[in-house]
């Protein structure tokens, strides 16, 4: 069994970004600029959004946090992003998920500019990655296909198999792998919580991509040996014995499940890293026009 070290894959793909940003400031005498808002005090959004500021200034990006309490209109929100998306020195805008029920948040990603969508949940954006058209591919699976690449994990020919049919993750996932490409040109199934004879299925993966959000999951029982394991799940629960006050279980049962593998991510330090690797790179490509 050997870790997909998603720490390790991370620092080395953002030492190549702050490289190109330092190219990209000294041709155009700015640095890619990356905007954050984030709707009232959730734990786990906190989090993650200083997560993201504190790598954009790692690599020498600009990053602006905007911030608006739970009781914000929508119709406020919608007003920023349109002022947002008309600023020429934004290249990603991107509004941290979930937000307060009274905001739809289909709205609100419809309303960004898919020239901006550096996070890759636009309809625009998805419909071309369909299609196999450059676009800004969504964070989590971008970072996980970076991932099996860095690691050269030979992906051609294997039944794939992900668990969770989400926008953001489970069905782009499903794509990237049956892409002809490298890595990808799997034989895919999608699942999920209606999904009859699950284990079943999840048995004869190769590579499972396990995304359904419900802590340990995926139990050593539902994993043949030798699989290829990528935990995406992130469940926080409340702790006495972290400095943070919670601890982070994936949707694998790591601990059971690690000995039967041949691969597999661990949480934290696992996909969770390559996520923001994922909106680095495509904000990069933003601000030097690669995409559109």
């Amino acid at each position: 069994m050997e870790i997909l070290d998603g720490k390790a894959v991370s620092e080395k793909i953002k030492e190549d970004i702050a490289n190109e940003a330092e190219d990209f400031f000294e041709v155009t005498g700015r640095k890619p600029h990356l905007v954050a808002i984030l709707v009232g005090h959730d734990g786990g959004s906190e989090t993650y959004v200083a997560s993201k500021m504190r790598n954009c200034e790692k690599v020498g990006f600009k990053s602006t946090l905007i911030r608006y309490e739970e009781n914000v209109t929508e119709e406020e929100v919608l007003g920023k992003i349109d002022k947002l998306n008309r600023d020429e020195a934004v290249d990603g805008l991107i509004v941290q998920l979930p937000l307060p029920e009274h905001i739809d948040p289909e709205k609100i990603t419809a309303a960004i500019d898919y020239r901006k969508d550096v996070d890759g949940f636009h309809p625009i954006n998805l419909g071309r990655m369909m299609r196999n058209l450059p676009c800004f591919i969504p964070a989590t699976p971008y970072g996980i296909m970076l991932m099996l690449e860095h690691y050269q994990i030979e992906t051609e020919g294997k039944h794939a198999v992900v668990i969770g049919r989400s926008n953001i993750v489970g069905s782009p996932i499903s794509i990237l792998l049956a892409r002809n490409s490298k890595p990808g040109n799997c034989t895919v199934t999608l699942t999920h919580s209606k999904t009859k004879n699950l284990s079943e299925i999840v048995r004869q993966a190769d590579i499972i991509v396990a995304a359904i959000g419900r802590k340990n999951f995926v139990t050593a029982d539902m994993v043949k040996e030798g699989a290829i394991v990528i935990d995406v799940g992130i469940n926080r629960e409340p702790s006495s014995t972290t400095k943070s006050g919670y601890k982070l279980y994936g949707d694998v049962d790591f601990d059971q499940v690690a000995p039967k593998s041949s691969w597999i991510s661990p949480v934290p330090g696992g996909v969770g890293l390559m996520t923001i690797v994922g909106l680095l790179k495509n904000t990069l490509k933003s601000a030097k026009g690669d995409i559109y």
